[in-house]
């Protein structure tokens, strides 16, 4: 799967995240947990196993967003396409392990006709909506661990 890099908004981003990658694959294949860390999600369900071909269903920004998993390989790779008023995206994270931690790297293409008038009244949409989701994983996935 690939993103749509001809599409009216694209963007990609990356974030070292000082953590196991096994761990940040954890939370952010959570689906269902998602609005738990994400403040920008309300609701997040994840209609079967984490599979090609599983719907997700969540709300962001106050739009229904329904999604289908097109890529996973545990531990490296998640993948949807998602579609919601008048857009279709495409999405993909790729998770790398560094020394002490994990790099975790992000790709999304919007199109449609509601990103073509979200692009003229917001150009940097996609890239601050990638940052911040970024940072929350990054924040989520850093916190101490209790001690046993």
């Amino acid at each position: 799967m690939e993103i749509d890099r001809q599409a009216p908004l694209v963007a990609k981003k990356q974030i070292f995240i000082e953590a196991p990658l096994q761990s940040v694959w954890n939370i952010q294949t959570d689906i269902n947990n998602w609005s738990r860390w994400q403040p920008g999600i309300t609701a997040s369900k994840l209609d079967g196993p984490l599979a090609v071909g599983s719907v997700l269903r969540w709300k962001s920004g106050g739009l229904n967003v329904t999604s289908t998993i097109q890529v996973v390989v545990p531990g490296q790779v998640i993948g949807w396409t998602g579609r919601s008023l008048g857009a279709h995206a495409k999405h993909i994270w790729t998770l790398t392990p560094q020394n002490n931690g994990t790099l975790v790297t992000t790709e999304e293409s919007m199109q449609g006709w509601s990103i073509q008038m979200l692009k003229l009244v917001s150009p940097r949409f996609l890239d601050n909506s990638l940052y911040a989701w970024l940072q929350n994983l990054k924040t989520k996935a850093e916190l101490p661990r209790p001690s046993l």
